[in-house]
């Protein structure tokens, strides 16, 4: 279980901490950051229910690897944890380099 869900369970809190604790940047509190992730999970839904299909995934996972846990279609759980870290990252970091472009 630790090869695939330890690192996905970890990235959600150490995202959440780079923003909260050092870029500070407001994402959170942007209504807009929150319709973002609902058309995110709006388009992993289908894709990823499709990729990962059982009993015949495109992409598979080792089931040693994971908690097991699918829904809905057959999607691991670990793939949503993923998907909002990646998201709320590349935003964060977009948002910092912005920052850093309007102070020069």
């Amino acid at each position: 279980m630790m090869g695939y869900t330890l690192p996905a369970v970890l990235s959600v809190p150490a995202v959440v901490a780079a923003e909260l604790l050092w870029l500070r940047t407001g994402l959170f509190r942007r209504p807009g950051y929150w319709i973002s992730m609902a058309i995110v999970v709006a388009f992993q839904v289908p894709v990823d229910g499709w990729l990962t299909r059982l009993p015949d995934p495109i992409v598979g996972y080792n089931p040693d690897e994971m908690t097991g846990l699918r829904f809905p279609f057959d999607i691991p759980v670990e793939d949503y944890l993923f998907g909002f870290s990646l998201v709320t990252l590349t935003l964060l970091c977009w948002l910092r380099a912005k920052k850093k472009e309007e102070a020069a």
